[in-house]
């Protein structure tokens, strides 16, 4: 690759204003990159809208939402430490991630488990304003989060089960308002799952020299030359499980209009997508944080019709 690549440690926005000592746990959390909490809540909004849990000024919905956001802010963050704290061996051989704080040194791992406990004591708080089956199922995904950092060592395709772990917000957000109509949930939960192992092979392709060097799994090195149709397929997959989803909800034609502008935007992603270009790369990743809002608006329109 002739990319550049673009260091996960980097000083942007207000954590560049933190003394350095905060700064290094703001950027072990990832607090410097909002957009990876982004597409963590982004199915949490989709389960709570296709659900039918419109917010409006009088709705208790913008309070739920307000929680998954933070949920997802905290969670995220102590998902990236502890990613860090399992694969530093990892971070400091890969040129984009050899600056975290973990892999650099400037955090040591006890450090780092203190923070994580901090980081799950906000999503316990979280975990509390739900009604009890949604936290049932939140609390199903720890065992998915915690095998994820060991995923890339004995499997090529990591991707899918981050698509299980990153999305698993689509049946909390459902199951926070309603437990039936679970085909629907279904759909809604399979679509985001293809959608993330899209995204991600997008993400894993400025890390295919090094993950090639080290010998470690990745979507973007499995898929080869192909990464851009293995891309096209699972953004395909996805909006046809997310049409199912609307169908199954509510069969009406004029309902799946909803989706076009999503499938454009993932369109564009992939007729514009430079597999050889980091920053093309980084770009049309970060692009999925407004496909989210776009996904939002029609579950929106869908779940409330």
């Amino acid at each position: 690759m002739t990319a550049q690549i673009v260091p996960d440690s980097q000083h942007k926005g207000l954590v560049a204003v933190l003394p350095p000592r905060l700064r290094d746990y703001a950027q072990l959390a990832r607090f410097d990159r909002p957009i990876g909490w982004w597409l963590l809540f982004w199915p949490c909004a989709w389960g709570v809208l296709l659900a039918g849990g419109m917010p409006t000024l009088r709705s208790g919905q913008w309070g739920l939402l307000g929680w998954l956001l933070l949920g997802s802010i905290a969670m995220r963050g102590a998902g990236c430490v502890y990613n860090d704290i399992v694969d530093a061996d990892i971070d400091c051989k890969v040129a984009r991630t050899a600056l975290r704080p973990v892999a650099s040194g400037r955090v040591s791992p006890r450090a780092a488990w203190v923070w994580l406990a901090l980081l799950c004591l906000i999503g316990l708080v979280v975990l509390w304003q739900l009604r009890w089956e949604a936290q049932l199922v939140a609390l199903g995904s720890l065992a998915l989060v915690a095998a994820y950092p060991f995923m890339k060592r004995i499997t090529g395709f990591p991707q899918g089960w981050l698509g299980l772990v990153f999305t698993w917000g689509a049946p909390v957000g459902w199951v926070a308002l309603r437990s039936d109509r679970l085909e629907v949930l279904a759909a809604l939960y399979a679509g985001s799952v293809l959608w993330c192992i899209g995204y991600d092979t997008i993400y894993a392709l400025q890390d295919r020299e090094d993950d090639a060097m080290i010998g470690i799994g990745s979507s973007a090195l499995t898929l080869g030359s192909h990464v851009k149709a293995g891309v096209a397929a699972f953004y395909g997959g996805a909006v046809v499980l997310w049409a199912l989803a609307f169908w199954l909800l509510r069969a009406d034609w004029v309902a799946l209009l909803a989706l076009l502008p999503a499938a454009l935007w993932l369109g564009w992603q992939v007729v514009t997508l430079k597999v050889d270009d980091g920053d093309n790369a980084l770009a049309r990743f970060r692009a999925n944080r407004f496909l989210g809002l776009l996904i939002a608006l029609a579950c929106w329109v869908v779940g409330n019709a």
